[in-house]
């Protein structure tokens, strides 16, 4: 039951038509995931939380650095050698109060993963390397939850919503290994990208509108274009095929 503040509040999304107070209602009980609290995820949990998410689980380890500032924009000047996860925390709490936040200040790795993702709706993708997101991809397959993918370059960016048992995933069109390297960043393009990573969520979240299934979006912000990229299922996936290995 929404309260008086919340129906205030959230006024303006509970009028979409398809939206309503069942909608928000959904948002309030839903608990989703958020692993990295850096230039992706700082506009994936800002509007998370604005939009009346209950619960949002952040998992970060990294501690904030000077470089950070031009894109990761939870964290302020002030906030140079905090934990990115206190940082994220401070903020989210002042911009919506009724959202619960959890940090975990832990290294994503194969012997947690299931774990940290364990018992939540969703997996929000904000991280910067490929075997992690492959990692967080095969939590998304166990867990039997959606897996909502973006990743950016320079002014480029790309996002995609990975549905279990229905949709491509994330190994089934990333093959081969991709080095990890410092890569150029322009903090729009995480801006970009992070929205329509949380508009995915909160689609799906409510149940309304269309969602990113085997179509990979491609952003182009050099050129301001967008185009998508059709993707099918590798019936021999490694990690969502005949070929996955079952635990």
């Amino acid at each position: 039951m929404l309260t008086k503040a919340e129906l205030e509040r959230y006024d303006r999304q509970i009028i979409m038509r398809g939206f309503g107070e069942e909608g928000q209602e959904k948002l309030k009980k839903a608990k989703v995931v958020i692993a990295g609290c850096g230039g992706l995820g700082s506009p994936i949990a800002i509007y998370l939380a604005a939009a009346g998410v209950g619960t949002v689980r952040i998992i970060d380890h990294d501690t904030i650095e000077l470089s950070n500032l031009n894109r990761q924009i939870l964290h302020w000047d002030k906030d140079i050698g905090r934990n990115k996860t206190e940082s994220s925390a401070e903020k989210l709490s002042q911009i919506n109060g009724e959202v619960k936040i959890e940090t975990l200040r832990e290294t994503i790795d194969e012997g947690n993963v299931y774990r940290l993702t364990d018992g939540f709706d969703l997996i929000m993708d904000a991280m910067d390397n490929l075997p992690t997101r492959f990692l967080l991809n095969q939590a998304a397959i166990k867990h039997n939850i959606p897996y909502i993918h973006g990743a950016v370059h320079g002014l480029e960016g790309r996002a995609m919503t990975i549905i279990p048992g229905e949709t491509a995933c994330l190994r089934c069109i990333y093959r081969g290994n991709i080095p990890e390297e410092k890569f150029p960043v322009v903090g729009v393009a995480p801006g970009v990208i992070g929205c329509i990573q949380a508009t995915e969520a909160i689609k799906y979240l409510v149940g309304i509108g269309t969602l990113l299934k085997d179509r990979l979006l491609v952003y182009d912000g050099l050129n301001i274009s967008f185009m998508e990229l059709s993707v099918k299922r590798n019936p021999e996936c490694e990690h969502c095929g005949h070929l996955a290995t079952k635990e």
